[in-house]
């Protein structure tokens, strides 16, 4: 039963019963049973009024994404007819809301005749974040209730609110610190008492106007989102100058067209992928998170520091352990002006930020953090450097301490030689800045035992991250990738393009920063460190020399106002420099290359199908288990445009016959050694197949 029907005094309380978020689900037949629900308590003269509520921890966290496929008005189709039923039942209904009432779920208290929420409750319409509109009337109904400015702000942000805004706002009726049952069903029996007709909200009007302009030049900068921003601004336009089913037919057409836009497939991919990633077949329950309490993070750099701040938010006890009282004294003022950086922010109380500060403690020796039962090395990306850290760890640390290494790029099963307990060492790789990046590559050594790697992704959601599981090799699935990202723009530049016009290209596409830009800001000595040892290591695969001619001038990028761009004081975006481009053309004719034209087109389909190609070696190789574990790391980590879906999914997207084909037409160009093609890609595209198909 997916909705449980008790009675009290004439009131007949359904609570929709579908755990863990009571999705309002078509395919299981969810909204079919409220429906039938209410129709039988309409049916029933022993009913006066009748509430909806939700069981567990909230009332409804909105519709099944999975249900949402090829044809948007089959799928959606009983959602508007539960709706409708609402607006015809001639019986009041009272929505009793608690925890989460978002989406499809707002929007089914919208239609009800009034609603109440426990104070707690927080409601929102993110719809738009999925390249969609709120598609069961809540364009509609909620401008009716909000007025057209405040709900034009809700539906375009997709932000949270809480029951006293939506109080504020008019949106809910009773804010309930008690019991929100007995609330709910004493505003059932007095509306029940009340002259017909039932008050619907869908009979009011509107108060207030909406500034058209402002409205639309608001959804023109949500960018990245396809065409919902823009549509959510012509359903409120409808709500104001349309009869309510006029404006409702508007609405229902406009969602019908944006399930179907590639932005929205692009944008659900993406909210299904990171929801699945932690979820990694054949691993054990992770133990209880009250036993992690303390942490060490060794190391008072960038990183380290960053790592300490994010384990300080998740209310760990932390020891930043570094041999260098500079380094310490840094990293301790730049995690207190974080703390008061979340104060002035709202994001937590002077209280908490006080009980921050008295969790972390700055260290220079590390016997000092004995105990801990997280151990993080931050050090220097150098494998000699951690594997002593990791000896002298290996000897203070508790018999079930998770001991962590964040490289980014080094064989993590010959750090944990250097230990007496392999099966405990994990890779946590963190990407910068750490308290604002969401993913945590987890590194999965082949001795690291299966609890250690389920624990490990129980802490990514602890601290707010998003956790996805990778093998061991030379820079895991995303650096790996990244490498041959870059390899193609370094090409590129000797060929004939510059660095403004390949970041261009790839930001017009959607990246948050094309592939030079990112280098510096990472900062270039980092990549200039990493092509020193890997031309040891492979030399068969030669690099351009463009950027460690940068690097030979002392061109770092941010850090030092100079890489491929010039950073005067206060600049983070750059400024191109005619003695870079210059450097670049002189580079080309060393090499006897003749530069040519290169279309945006070509700049973008080198450096994403190289990703692609490397993505498939990933699959093959079992680094990545599946298609969608890469999305997610770029997606999280690289600044891969979400409303693209990810490197694999757009493969699919564009079709592997025509990827496999273009890349057997690098492979007759420049450096074409670069383009073999994938076996995995290859076979995939023969057998009509894509990634998909391997995502289980």
């Amino acid at each position: 039963m997916t909705v449980k029907r008790t009675d009290r005094d004439g009131v007949a309380i359904l609570m929709i019963d579908n755990p863990p978020v009571n999705a309002l689900s078509c395919r299981t037949g969810v909204v079919d049973g409220i429906a039938g629900a209410l129709r039988a308590c309409a049916s029933d003269a022993a009913v006066v009024a009748i509430v909806l509520c939700g069981s567990g921890r909230c009332f409804s966290a909105g519709a099944d994404i999975a249900d949402f496929g090829d044809d948007p008005r089959s799928d959606v189709a009983p959602v508007r007819a539960l709706m409708a039923l609402l607006d015809d039942i001639g019986k009041p209904v009272v929505a009793a809301m608690h925890g989460m009432a978002f989406g499809g779920g707002l929007e089914l208290a919208l239609a009800c005749h009034a609603r109440v929420c426990a104070d707690s409750t927080q409601l929102a319409l993110p719809e738009v974040t999925l390249g969609l509109l709120p598609g069961a009337g809540g364009t509609q109904r909620l401008p009716r209730l909000a007025g057209p400015e405040a709900a034009l702000d809700i539906m375009l942000s997709g932000r949270r609110m809480s029951a006293t805004e939506a109080l504020r706002l008019g949106i809910i009726d009773r804010v309930s610190d008690g019991d929100l049952l007995t609330a709910a069903t004493a505003l059932g029996r007095e509306i029940a008492g009340q002259p017909a007709p039932l008050p619907r909200v869908r009979d009011r009007s509107i108060a207030g106007s909406l500034d058209v302009a402002a409205a639309r030049s608001a959804a023109a900068k949500r960018r990245g989102l396809g065409d919902a921003p823009r549509l959510i601004v012509e359903c409120v336009e409808a709500a104001l100058g349309l009869p309510f089913d006029e404006g409702l037919a508007f609405e229902h057409g406009a969602f019908d067209r944006l399930m179907v836009s590639e932005a929205a497939r692009g944008l659900r991919h993406a909210f299904l992928a990171e929801r699945k990633a932690p979820s990694v077949p054949g691993l054990p329950v992770p133990r209880p998170a009250g036993r992690w309490s303390t942490a060490a993070v060794v190391g008072a750099g960038t990183m380290g520091t960053g790592i300490a701040t994010v384990l300080l938010e998740a209310g760990f006890r932390v020891s930043l352990v570094d041999s260098s009282a500079e380094a310490l004294s840094r990293a301790s003022a730049t995690v207190e002006r974080a703390i008061g950086l979340a104060v002035e922010k709202g994001r937590c109380t002077a209280a908490e930020a006080a009980a921050r500060s008295e969790r972390l403690r700055c260290v220079a020796d590390l016997d000092a953090a004995a105990g801990a039962d997280l151990f993080i090395e931050a050090a220097f990306e150098d494998l000699e450097v951690k594997r002593r850290i990791f000896e002298r760890i290996d000897r203070i640390a508790g018999p079930d301490a998770m001991l962590a290494t964040n490289t980014s790029t080094l064989d993590v099963d010959r750090i944990a030689d250097a230990t007496g307990r392999p099966e405990s060492v994990i890779g946590l790789h963190f990407f910068s800045p750490a308290p604002v990046m969401k993913l945590l590559e987890v590194i999965r050594g082949p001795r690291t035992a299966p609890q250690v790697v389920a624990d490990a992704l129980a802490l990514a959601r602890r601290i707010g991250k998003t956790g996805v599981v990778s093998g061991v090799c030379d820079g895991f699935i995303g650096n790996r990738i990244f490498e041959e990202y870059l390899r193609q723009a370094y090409f590129l530049l000797e060929e004939g393009a510059l660095p403004a016009q390949i970041d261009g290209a790839m930001e017009r596409w959607g990246f948050a920063m094309g592939p030079l830009r990112v280098m510096d800001l990472a900062g270039q000595d980092i990549g200039w460190n990493i092509r020193k040892r890997r031309a040891v290591e492979q030399p068969d695969r030669p690099y351009s020399r463009i950027p460690d001619l940068l690097c030979e001038r002392g061109r770092f990028g941010q850090k030092t106002g100079a890489g491929y761009y010039l950073y005067p004081p206060g600049s983070r975006r750059g400024e191109p420099d005619p003695e870079i481009d210059a450097m670049i053309v002189q580079h080309s004719a060393t090499l006897g290359i003749a530069r040519r034209d290169i279309a945006d087109e070509e700049i973008v389909e080198r450096c994403l199908f190289a990703m692609v190609n490397e993505g498939a070696r990933i699959l093959e190789e079992g680094i990545a288990a599946r298609p969608l574990d890469i999305d997610v790391v770029y997606l999280n980590g690289y600044g891969f445009p979400r409303f693209r879906g990810g490197p694999m999914f757009h493969a699919d997207r564009l079709g592997l016959p025509t990827v496999l084909d273009r890349i057997g037409t690098f492979a007759r160009g420049y450096q074409g050694w670069a383009w073999e093609p994938s076996p995995l890609l290859a076979r995939l595209a023969g057998d009509g197949a894509g990634f998909a198909t391997l995502n289980g």
